[in-house]
């Protein structure tokens, strides 16, 4: 299971890089500067969950709890749903002119999932043995 997280975690990352340069290069020009802010935020995070997950991958050789997994699996929950709806709320408000505003609504619950993650990795260090949780 460490090698998908480790894989997801570069995945994740070679994307972040590519959409943080379609949006210095691309998009700069094109949307409104609230719009590449919160476009920003989307990269920056993903790219901090892709760096998580890389470090869940490699803990994982050495925690091999369930917790663990299940923080892995709440880091790519959370790119999807935290960075996703950020994607998509930019995509929105400049294609449909503001009415897909809605989409934000759910970011929250994707920084739920980052946040449970984190919890869950910590968790994992104060497992004593293969217990499953």
């Amino acid at each position: 299971m460490h090698k998908g997280f480790l894989k997801a975690g570069a995945i994740v990352a070679a994307l972040a890089v590519m959409l943080g340069a379609f949006a210095a290069h691309g998009l700069k020009e094109k949307i409104t500067v609230p719009a590449l802010v919160i476009f920003e935020t989307a990269v920056k995070y993903q790219f901090y969950h892709a760096f998580a997950l890389l470090i869940t991958g490699i803990l994982y050789a050495h925690f091999t709890f369930k917790i663990t997994i299940w923080a892995g699996k709440l880091f790519i929950a959370g790119i999807i749903v935290f960075c996703g709806s950020l994607y998509c709320l930019v995509y929105f408000q400049t294609i449909a002119a503001d009415k897909y505003n809605g989409i934000g609504a759910i970011t929250p619950l994707g920084g739920v999932f980052f946040i449970t993650g984190w919890i869950f990795l910590l968790l994992s260090f104060f497992r004593k043995n293969n217990a499953a949780v």
